[in-house]
């Protein structure tokens, strides 16, 4: 277990975790994607959990969403922004962050990481549902996925640092009035 997050199976959400008041409020949904256990790919996870070491304003969720894919659904519920972060293989070197505002599934990236499908399955659907809130999409380039390990390679751990920071930025200025 490790910060304000709660899962039991590593790489999934929390499906036995009611939302609380609190969350039902936050606007602003940093949602931090991958597989733990699969290196790089799970550099969402890895960011997100160190933005749990700070306390986030009242408009503000953090949410570990491991590889849920569609399952995430519901936490959309009232929230005006998502900020995501995800692991890309999209040629470019080890640790290179970039940052897009897409404004339908169509413009999701190819290359997200493992669970790339089910991400744009849930962005579909949400669409559908007149539930999408705008997307703010943080990607860090992996090269190399590793099955069975927690340790991210060291171009990607460098990347860590400096894409919570933009996190951070970004929440403050969309949380602010």
């Amino acid at each position: 277990m490790h910060g304000l997050m709660d899962n039991t199976l590593v790489g999934e959400p929390s499906a036995n975790h009611p939302k609380t008041e609190e969350h039902q409020s936050a606007c602003v949904l940093v949602l931090g994607v991958g597989n733990l256990l699969m290196g790089d790919e799970g550099v969402g996870v890895h960011v997100l959990r160190s933005l749990e070491m700070e306390t986030p304003s009242p408009e503000l969720r953090l949410l570990d969403g491991g590889t849920g894919g569609i399952n995430l659904l519901s936490e959309f519920d009232g929230v005006r922004d998502i900020i995501l972060i995800d692991a890309t293989r999209d040629g470019q070197s080890a640790g290179t962050i970039r940052f897009l505002q897409p404004r339908d599934v169509t413009d999701l990236p190819r290359g997200l990481g493992a669970h790339d499908f089910g991400l744009k399955d849930l962005f579909a659907v949400s669409a559908l549902l007149d539930q999408t809130p705008s997307i703010h999409l943080f990607t860090i380039s992996v090269e190399e996925i590793r099955p069975m390990s927690m340790v991210l390679s060291p171009a990607v751990e460098a990347a860590v640092p400096e894409v919570a920071r933009n996190v951070r930025e970004l929440a403050d200025r969309l949380t602010s009035p």
